[in-house]
């Protein structure tokens, strides 16, 4: 069998990190795929592991805009699956082509379109339509899917509950972790042993958005510094105008002079883990996520954990963490304030998170993804003939 993975729609974020590790560790032979065609941008492709049995395809136009990545999608895809015989589309970018000859499966990795509270949170005209264009688009797909894979329980039930046609199979494949992330738990220290000097640092990866609530988290350090706590935190990642210009707003008005609170902005991949093993403990404040990466990411680097109590968080980092509501400032700086006052606390986050964190590999990712796929193609085929 041939297995064509459209890369149109893969741009960057998660998306990228899965197709990227999955390439490193997938082998397709030992689910009946002899070959794998992956059609993208360069980008994406770039990221992918040269293997002996993938053929990487670069298409220009999938580096321009929106518009013609879909045209692509849906008019020329169709028919690059028939001249390559392939017997199944993999599509983990979200969307499928409207018209396919061989059986789909696609992912959902973006919960954003489809959180409608969520997404009204934007201002622009431009972002409100994108993201009710694919919530439209996404939807269709994954009704006429021939598989869909979810990466939590959270978001196959949130996602099902706004589909008409349920998909006729699904799979929880979670992603994994990057085994550069990984760090015993240190030992943890006693508040007395920082000062203003020396501070207990926290640490918040991820892009500053209007859903990630930076300005919350910077409001809650704020009060324990009022409070004579010695704390500072680290804020890493790009950012969305919209909410960049609220969360220079909080830190101007909280700390004008940028002795507690840090922005470091966005820092390549292969340097977070050195970022993750120079942190007190980490802070993470979502509101919206399928799986967060980034959540696992620190729960592997053996860092105490605050987290939002919304999505899937709970169900990743279970009684690892200290939770709070990310709307909050009060509820932010209380769970802080519990995580630094107690070794003991700490100690038991970090440990407990740190062990969860081993449960998730790329190689079990790459298996069960594959699995689920030669699934899909055997169940379609075995139908077709039962029609006949």
């Amino acid at each position: 069998m041939i297995l064509g993975i459209d890369a149109s729609n893969i741009r960057s974020g998660g998306g990228i990190t899965h197709l990227s590790e999955v390439s490193k560790c997938a082998q397709p032979h030992d689910f009946g795929f002899k070959r794998v065609i992956a059609w993208g941008g360069t980008n994406p492709l770039s990221r992918l592991r040269d293997q002996s049995w993938l053929e990487k395809i670069h298409v220009p136009i999938l580096d321009s805009l929106l518009p013609q990545r879909v045209w692509w999608q849906q008019f020329i895809l169709p028919k690059l699956l028939k001249q390559h015989n392939c017997a199944l589309l993999f599509s983990p970018g979200g969307t499928l082509p409207k018209r396919v000859s061989v059986p789909t499966v696609t992912m959902s990795q973006n919960l954003l379109p489809l959180a409608m509270e969520e997404a009204a949170r934007y201002e622009t005209v431009s972002m409100k339509l994108r993201l009710k264009l694919l919530n439209t688009v996404q939807r269709m797909s994954f009704q006429k899917a021939d598989g869909l894979i979810f990466l939590t329980q959270y978001a196959k039930k949130s996602v099902c509950e706004q589909l008409k046609k349920k998909p006729s199979r699904t799979a929880i494949v979670p992603h994994g972790i990057n085994k550069d992330f990984f760090l015993p738990p240190r030992k943890q220290k006693p508040l007395d042993s920082y000062s203003q000097t020396k501070p207990f640092r926290l640490l918040y990866v991820s892009n500053v958005d209007v859903y990630k609530h930076q300005w919350h988290v910077a409001e809650a350090v704020a009060a324990l510094i009022a409070k004579g706590f010695p704390v500072a935190i680290d804020f890493v990642g790009s950012f969305y105008p919209q909410a960049m210009r609220r969360f220079k707003k909080t830190v101007q008005r909280m700390d004008s002079n940028g002795s507690f609170i840090n922005y470091k902005g966005f820092l390549p991949y292969n340097k977070l883990s050195e970022v993750y093993q120079g942190a007190d403990a980490f802070v993470f404040a979502s509101s919206c996520e399928n799986m967060p990466n980034i959540l696992l990411e620190a729960m592997a680097a053996g860092l105490p954990i605050a987290c939002s109590k919304f999505g899937p968080m709970p169900e990743v980092l279970g009684n690892g963490g200290v939770y709070f509501d990310p709307e909050s400032p009060y509820e932010i700086a209380e769970a802080l304030r519990t995580l630094v006052e107690s070794i003991d606390l700490r100690e038991h986050c970090a440990s407990t998170s740190y062990n969860r964190a081993k449960k998730y590999s790329w190689e079990r990712c790459a298996r069960e993804t594959f699995s689920f796929l030669a699934e899909v193609v055997h169940s379609k085929c075995q139908s077709t003939d039962y029609d006949k």
